[in-house]
């Protein structure tokens, strides 16, 4: 390229000076190589929000917190009616296994109140033998069937769970 010659950089045309001292090396035209393109102006009405789209995208926006808040509390109970199943579970665990250690033969009928950080938890225990036979019809005794109810009130709606477990104690 030649000193003079016009350069096109940015659509605009650009030129080196002739000039040795003094001057800028680079000058710009002023007049642009590309057309010049109209520049639009939205309308108020026409592209702009309306103010029933905007309460329309709050109303969703509330209907979306709503549900949202509901989802949050049905997690909530959920979990607490499953925290209150663990210690339930847990006092049925504790007795069955003080059941188990002991060496004489579980009480026939006992029952258990229990206070909970849930409330209170009744919990009843049934002793009955087991009629289990052999295969040739003979009666295997010393084997009583033990049932361990737990009985409690979720939101005064009552709930109960049950435990059966075999104890062998001989006569």
């Amino acid at each position: 390229m030649r000193q003079g010659d016009p350069q096109w950089i940015d659509g605009a045309a650009e030129k080196w000076g002739n000039e040795i001292f003094n001057t800028p090396a680079l000058q710009h035209s002023n007049t642009p190589i590309m057309a010049a393109r109209r520049v639009r102006r939205r309308s108020g009405s026409k592209y702009a929000f309306a103010l029933y789209e905007v309460l329309l995208g709050v109303a969703i926006f509330a209907l979306g917190v709503i549900a949202l808040g509901r989802a949050v509390e049905n997690c909530i109970n959920a979990s607490t009616i499953s925290a209150e199943e663990n210690v339930v579970r847990q006092i049925l665990a504790d007795r069955m296994a003080q059941v188990q250690a002991a060496a004489a033969v579980p009480d026939a009928e006992k029952e258990f109140k229990i206070k909970t950080s849930y409330g209170k938890v009744t919990l009843t225990q049934k002793t009955a033998l087991a009629a289990l036979t052999e295969p040739d019809n003979t009666v295997i005794s010393g084997i009583n069937l033990v049932t361990l109810t737990a009985h409690w009130d979720h939101a005064g709606i009552p709930q109960s769970k049950q435990i059966q477990f075999y104890v062998y104690r001989s006569s």
